[in-house]
């Protein structure tokens, strides 16, 4: 348990942040699948409505330091080339 009055005012904020970041975090992953779930019946223009709206989604996230810039790159790439493989 925090003693000082410092600590126990970072383990607010820490309460804080983790909740807003766990929030977020997980509106993220629900976009991802809305994306996988269009990629997995086949649905191209599904698909790719799904995936602008999930885009936007990621870099946010990753602005706000709920993830790593590289991280959130690396997977609006990867669900933008199974987009753009799936048969029209």
């Amino acid at each position: 348990m925090a003693n000082t009055t410092s600590a126990k005012k970072a383990t607010r904020k820490i309460a804080r942040r983790t909740a807003m970041h766990r929030s977020r975090r997980s509106r993220v992953r629900t976009f991802v699948r809305q994306v996988e779930e269009a990629i997995a019946s086949g649905d191209k223009t599904a698909a790719e409505a799904a995936f602008k709206q999930a885009q936007p989604e990621l870099m946010r996230a990753a602005s706000k330091g709920v993830m790593h810039d590289n991280t959130a790159s690396r997977k609006v790439s990867r669900l933008a080339r199974r987009v753009q493989a799936i048969s029209a």
